[in-house]
């Protein structure tokens, strides 16, 4: 099992590396399609596989971008790990639509927060809108690629397995 799982998680990781060189208009470089491949692995596989790949998807995201924040984005690789862990734990228990709401408005909103205080408010703003659309856009690829990755996922590995 630990041999199938790393196997998964790498590809997950491959994908969310993808997904990092397509980024969305924002005043950071950082903000791309990296996070859909973390939401997959949270649905498929659980919380804790999720959040290893957002995280290491948004180091990715903000080594392609040249790292904008510097050591700023191990926070937000935090932030995400969380984030997508809460999406997996809701999306297991049948919350859809919480879990991506959960994962909109915290990625959007809640997550940049403590930028405020490490920057300004103007920042706050400026960045809110690009990450809203990025979530909004990550979480309906998400959406639409777990129901079809789910047999192929289960397909794979025993029904014991497949739990989480």
């Amino acid at each position: 099992m630990k041999g199938k799982m790393i196997s998964w998680l790498a590809m997950f990781s491959a994908l969310s590396a993808v997904g990092a060189m397509i980024k969305i208009p924002a005043i950071v470089g950082s903000v791309a399609l990296d996070a859909f491949p973390a939401l997959l692995a949270a649905a498929l596989f659980g919380g804790g596989a999720g959040a290893i790949v957002g995280a290491f998807g948004h180091l990715l995201s903000a080594l392609l971008g040249g790292f904008p924040l510097g050591p700023m984005h191990f926070l937000i690789a935090l932030e995400m790990a969380v984030l997508v862990w809460l999406f997996g734990s809701l999306y297991k228990n049948n919350k859809k639509v919480s879990a991506s709401a959960l994962f909109i408005i915290g990625n959007s909103f809640v997550a940049p927060l403590p930028f405020i205080f490490l920057m300004n408010k103007g920042f706050y703003l400026a960045i809110v809108p690009s990450l809203l659309i990025g979530s909004i856009l990550n979480t309906a690829i998400g959406l639409v690629v777990i129901p079809r990755l789910s047999s192929l996922v289960t397909y794979g590995l025993s029904k014991k397995e497949a739990k989480p």
